[in-house]
């Protein structure tokens, strides 16, 4: 499995997502708190900066090495302040067979696309299912395909129900396709015979805006009889967390996002907190989906509950 974080809001240091905090994003590639496996297979991330040139593209930043000993990325992080970041750290099953390459490293963004998605999760006998998904992806936006990962996938499903992959996609429209490309995965599932439980937990960004997705395919029909077929991952749901504020940093020694919710024009949504004090970070619901943007500085905050 993975962990990842999106953020929308003030600019941020990146040093101060991705390094400095007591669980940050790059210490959970060794020591997550809320995961049993490591995430030792690649990082990357997207971060939009409003005073760049061409704001609304992103910098860019992949790795298959281990970010803890990444000196590029600790000295572009002391350097950053983005207003919007999507990083992820990438987690995979333990075996010769799976594929580490920079074109499986998280965030996915294909080209002209606005839209940018990572994934925390694993869809159990995707192999199968690509030529049941194949038929729902656009064929442009198949052809943009680079890797072997049923991430990328369900990336190309999502685009492929947005009628332009070109446009900053609204909170509706994303739910809507977002919606469609899960009934998508759970035809070929149904089709298929595959009942292993399959966690999908998306963060998703334009730039300008956030959403996130907790979800599991049929959480608990596995073959209980034959425990090679769970995966250690699916045992139960995969976390979700998020936390609004006026200002995120270290506060008297102790990191955490302050402010309150009622003043908040900062959002942040982890996989787990990244922060010792979790007081102000709350569980996203199970099959469900948060959207935030920033219009009118402060962050509009719905969840929208998932089939």
């Amino acid at each position: 499995m993975c962990r990842a974080l999106a953020y929308l809001g003030q600019p941020v240091l990146l040093d101060n997502l991705l390094y400095r905090p007591d669980s940050a994003l790059v210490k959970q590639s060794y020591m997550p708190k809320m995961l049993d496996m490591l995430n030792l297979a690649g990082f990357g991330l997207k971060a939009w900066d409003r005073h760049s040139s061409d704001p609304e593209k992103p910098y860019s930043y992949a790795s298959t090495t281990l970010p803890v000993f990444d000196r590029n990325l600790k000295a572009l992080a002391e350097k950053i302040r983005p207003s919007c970041v999507l990083a992820h750290v990438r987690g995979v099953a333990y075996s010769t067979d799976v594929e580490i390459s920079l074109q499986n490293v998280h965030p996915f963004q294909f080209p002209g696309a606005r839209l940018a998605l990572a994934h925390n999760g694993d869809l159990a006998d995707f192999a199968r299912m690509k030529p049941l998904l194949a038929r729902a992806i656009a064929p442009a936006i198949g052809n943009a395909i680079r890797g072997t990962t049923d991430s990328e996938w369900i990336y190309a499903l999502i685009l492929s129900e947005l009628g332009d992959a070109g446009a900053a996609a609204g909170a509706d429209e994303l739910v809507r396709a977002v919606d469609r490309a899960l009934k998508t995965i759970r035809r070929a599932r149904a089709g298929l015979g595959i009942a292993t439980s399959s966690s999908v937990n998306l963060f998703m960004t334009t730039g300008e805006s956030l959403a996130a997705v907790r979800y599991c395919f049929d959480f608990g029909c596995y073959r209980t009889e034959d425990p090679a077929r769970v995966h250690e991952a699916n045992l139960a749901f995969l976390s979700l967390w998020y936390t609004s504020g006026s200002e995120y940093g270290s506060h008297d020694g102790e990191w955490r996002m302050t402010g309150g919710a009622d003043a908040a024009d900062s959002i942040m949504i982890a996989s787990e907190p990244l922060t010792r004090d979790t007081t102000t970070w709350l569980e996203v619901p199970e099959y469900s989906m948060i959207c935030a943007d920033t219009r009118g500085g402060r962050p509009s905050v719905a969840v929208h509950y998932l089939d």
